[in-house]
């Protein structure tokens, strides 16, 4: 069963309100930008690239020239004021002032600074050594018969910045890179290489916690919440169990379906308890390292006895708490395994774990560790099962509540009644479906046919109006859904139907939607009517058209795995006996043999093959007897397409049992698609005509 917040309306439009109030002046559409750690490495990046490349100089930097050009144009025309040979590679050119006004030193133009021009070179041009420079220099002068010999001196410099670069700045770049990749690597900030053994529960203190919900916004489940509170009231008030000398159950389990509201649960406990609360995923225990995984249990139970009295909840727990010893890798080291030992021992170990107090949430508790599950870890089970009517419309309230506008004919009463096995979460999705089901129709409320839609569409997938389906193919159908229509109706005990289409929904070239009584026990005779109902498709094909399909593929799968359940399971054979192979632990004990011979393996065959021929002659029985009728609700349906309990009993006459389905809808026509045929893209066939198991 399915909790719902029901939450404060006027304290979250005050928090609401506020939050908007700094985006009043804000463009629409456009968001404030979000600081990001990595601007700071691209800054520091673009420094140090500046450093190295694009290093100020007031008077720019020298044009390299070739050595031809030296002697040919600056000695030959005497134009050379020195020369500086700097570490014995590299000759610099200082051009005398009164020269650089000429055309041919218009390369240079852009080094002429008045305040900085006399004291740079000009040019420079490189050399292989000293001394055949010098002796060159020497020739080249008495060539051109310059008066003056040119001065010459010599240089040694250092380059410092490259050497702090090379021995510092670049072997720290390279660790911060190392530091960084790895950061990313496990999880960002927080998830640093040093610390993945490190617990990843999120913590909600009760002054700094987001969590508004307590027990009164959960829908529903009367039973499981007077457990629960149990255990938050002596966190609340331990002296009125202590004094009794009692002690409060170290640990609850949470097991319940899909959707019914354990992790809700969960949330009560922790807005309602008031104390520190540890929440995590089974899967985060889980990590390719080896070891990781019981690392991070035991600085979870470290951090929660600094935090006692505490609440640590473990959301699917099956992740780690799978049962030891069906890993099918024999002979490696399992991680699973290794955390689960260390999860064993922090809960119930020699060590004490006073105050803290472990909640786990699971759907698959048949699997779960008998160790794990003993008293003393996990005290109690807390079953969280499916609602019934009265908690239906509990929760069918609450989700109605955020629907500003609703027709007046939509009732939570009403809608409970049209979704027997719904979970909450199914509640939920049929609640926002309605919604979008009425926003594209374009209408200005949500009415009752828009969740009757969405119930349909849940339940039996989308329609498929224009898929391509021959005349021939469409008569079969009709026949087909005829046929569990007719069985199932007049069958006492057997689910009766309350809608019959064979508009194409999902995989389904045709659907079938029952109203199951809301029961806990189950006859043979029940299940015996029900098998007749599903064979009711494939007996109204082989009796009025002396073939058969491959439209009951569904129908087949359910009925063999109810007579298989009949005689292996229930002990409804009498050749067999009462006897049950049925394995409730989980533990897959008969995993590796069967619990019994090939021979009563060769009689439960039988008597499952015998049940279902049973099943079969019934529903032919029954098609035989109401040849006529069925006749009249094959062609009904071919020529609307949809028949509804009413029109069922108009024809049949009513049920057996006197009790006629309530089935709500506005008029027939409303939920009536269009009979005519729109061409489509081809598509393979399914051999699935009807899903049956839409009854929930």
């Amino acid at each position: 069963m399915d909790k719902e917040i029901k939450g404060d309306a006027q304290s979250g439009q005050e928090e609401q309100k506020k939050q908007e109030k700094p985006q009043e002046n804000r463009p629409m559409g456009k968001k404030a930008p979000k600081f990001n750690v990595n601007w700071i490495y691209g800054i520091i990046a673009i420094v140090l690239l500046g450093f190295m490349f694009l290093t100020p100089n007031s008077g720019g930097e020298p044009v390299e020239i070739t050595r031809q050009r030296f002697e040919s144009e600056m000695l030959a025309n005497d134009d050379v004021s020195r020369l500086v040979v700097v570490n014995e590679k590299r000759v610099e050119v200082y051009i005398k002032p009164e020269k650089l006004s000429e055309a041919r030193y218009s390369d240079a133009s852009q080094l002429k600074k008045p305040s900085s021009f006399a004291l740079k070179p000009q040019y420079y041009f490189t050399i292989g050594s000293v001394e055949n420079f010098e002796n060159r220099l020497e020739s080249t002068s008495r060539e051109y018969n310059l008066k003056e010999q040119v001065p010459v001196s010599y240089e040694t410099r250092e380059d410092n910045f490259g050497q702090i670069f090379n021995w510092i700045i670049f072997p720290l770049l390279l660790i911060g890179i190392w530091i960084f990749i790895f950061r990313r690597m496990s999880g960002g900030a927080g998830g640093q290489i040093f610390n993945i053994g490190k617990s990843r529960a999120k913590m909600f203190d009760k002054d700094t916690s987001e969590i508004k919900v307590d027990f009164k916004d959960v829908a529903g489940l009367e039973e499981a919440k007077v457990e629960i509170k149990e255990i938050v009231d002596f966190l609340k008030n331990p002296q009125k169990y202590t004094q009794l000398g009692g002690k409060i159950p170290k640990g609850a389990l949470l097991v319940g379906p899909p959707g019914t509201g354990k992790t809700l649960l969960a949330k009560a406990v922790a807005g309602e308890a008031h104390v520190p609360f540890f929440s995590l995923s089974g899967s985060d225990f889980v990590e390719m390292f080896v070891g990781v995984g019981a690392s991070r249990v035991r600085d979870l139970f470290k951090q929660a006895k600094e935090k006692a009295p505490c609440i640590i909840f473990i959301d699917e727990i099956d992740a780690i708490g799978r049962a030891r010893g069906k890993n099918p890798n024999w002979g490696s080291n399992d991680e699973r395994e290794n955390t689960l030992n260390q999860l064993l021992t922090e809960m119930d170990g020699f060590g004490t774990n006073s105050g803290v107090i472990i909640l786990a949430a699971t759907n698959r508790a048949d699997i779960l560790d008998r160790a794990l599950m003993r008293a003393g870890r996990f005290d109690r089970q807390i079953h969280v099962e499916l609602p019934d009517l009265n908690e239906r419309t509990d929760i069918f309230k609450v989700h109605l509540r955020p629907l500003t506008k609703l027709a007046s004919d939509v009732t939570a009463e009403s809608l409970a009644k049209q979704t027997p096995g719904f979970s909450g979460a199914d509640i939920a999705n049929v609640c926002n479906e309605a919604a979008l089901i009425a926003a594209r129709h374009d209408k200005s409320k949500v009415e009752k046919q828009d969740f009757l839609d969405a119930i349909d569409r849940i339940v039996g997938g989308l329609e498929k109006k224009n898929k391509i389906i021959s005349a021939e193919e469409k008569k079969t159908i009709a026949y087909h859904e005829a046929g569990h229509a007719t069985v199932s109706w007049m069958l006492e005990n057997a689910n009766p139907l309350i809608k019959v289409t064979i508009v194409p929904r999902g995989q389904a070239l045709g659907a079938a939607w029952y109203l199951p009584e809301e029961r806990q026990l189950t006859t043979k005779e029940q299940l015996m009517e029900e098998m007749a109902a599903l064979l009711g498709g494939r007996a109204a094909e082989e009796l009025y058209f002396g073939r058969i399909s491959t439209g009951a593929l569904n129908d087949l799968e359910r009925t063999t795995k109810h007579a298989y359940a009949m005689v292996c399971y229930y002990g409804m054979s009498p050749k067999v006996g009462n006897l049950s192979y049925y394995d409730s632990s989980g533990q897959s004990e008969y995993a590796f043999s069967k619990p019994y011979s090939e021979e009563t393996a060769r009689t439960i065959d039988e008597e499952t093959r015998r049940i279902i021929d049973e099943a079969y002659a019934k529903a032919k029985e029954v098609l035989t007897k109401y040849e006529e009728q069925h006749h009249q609700l094959a062609n009904m349906l071919l020529e609307r397409e949809v028949l509804f309990a009413e029109d069922l009993e108009r024809i049949l006459g009513p049920r057996p049992n006197g009790k006629t389905p309530y089935y709500e809808h506005q008029t027939k026509n409303d939920n009536q698609p269009d009979a005519t045929e729109q061409p489509a893209e081809p598509e393979a066939d399914t051999d699935t005509v009807k899903p049956e198991d839409t009854e929930k």
